[in-house]
């Protein structure tokens, strides 16, 4: 019987090529077949570090129906490796499902540390770091203002991913749940040469992405509700 191969989960640049890591370059030229979320995309990352390897696409629209013959592949003894256009796979990208299903079917998964979004604009923002809250995209119609009301009360660091198209909307829905003067941070094209982490209230946030149209990947780190005094005075 031959031996199964394995999934790697392979983050890759959110923006700045030079952060792909070492060990991720070597997996993809490794690994026998893979899957991009955008091939058109992905061939620009492994033409920039030479990889040859054969490319197929893995995306939320064909992901259900690919799954089980991915899984079939690997357990055959392919090794595989899964990228998404930017970022770590699973992350508010195609990937969940797949790894999912590996897992099920006793095949090995290894997910390799590297870029992700989030993580540098909630290290950036200034606020705590300790505990936080990872919300990633919210439901674009139905089912937005309720989740942002959930959140209404939440003591830990927020973080939001959201569509420079939809910015200025978003920002005006959380005024009305979290008030004006909440401190938030919002960064774009994290990595990239044109960076921005605009730092300050919601409401003078609003204003500046009113006065100034948004670009890029966006991610929203908003500060948790600040203690009452009274709580303040019970912990000491």
């Amino acid at each position: 019987m031959s031996k199964a191969g394995k999934l790697y989960i392979v983050p890759t640049p959110i923006g700045n090529l030079e952060d792909m890591t070492f060990r991720g370059v070597r997996i993809l030229k490794e690994s026998e077949l893979i899957l991009a979320e955008d091939t058109r995309i992905s061939s620009r990352l492994l033409e920039h570090y030479g990889i040859r390897n054969k490319l197929a696409s893995h995306h939320k629209f064909n992901e259900h129906g690919t799954v089980k013959t991915i899984s079939a592949q690997i357990e055959a003894g392919i090794n595989i490796a899964l990228i998404s256009d930017a970022g770590t796979p699973g992350i508010s990208d195609p990937g969940f499902l797949l790894v999912r299903t590996c897992l099920e079917n006793g095949i090995d998964v290894e997910c390799l540390p590297g870029a992700t979004a989030f993580i540098p604009a909630l290290v950036n923002s200034g606020f705590p770091t300790d505990r936080f809250v990872f919300e990633g995209f919210l439901p674009q119609k139905k089912g937005r203002q309720k989740r942002l009301t959930a959140l209404a009360d939440e003591k830990r660091t927020m973080v939001f991913y959201e569509s420079p198209f939809r910015l200025v909307k978003l920002l005006h829905q959380m005024i009305s749940v979290f008030g004006p003067e909440r401190k938030c941070c919002v960064s774009r094209e994290l990595t990239k040469i044109f960076e921005e982490n605009v730092r300050d209230s919601l409401a003078k946030v609003t204003a500046h992405f009113e006065k100034n149209t948004p670009r890029g990947e966006i991610v929203i780190v908003v500060e948790g509700k600040p203690k009452e005094k009274e709580e303040e005075e019970t912990e000491r």
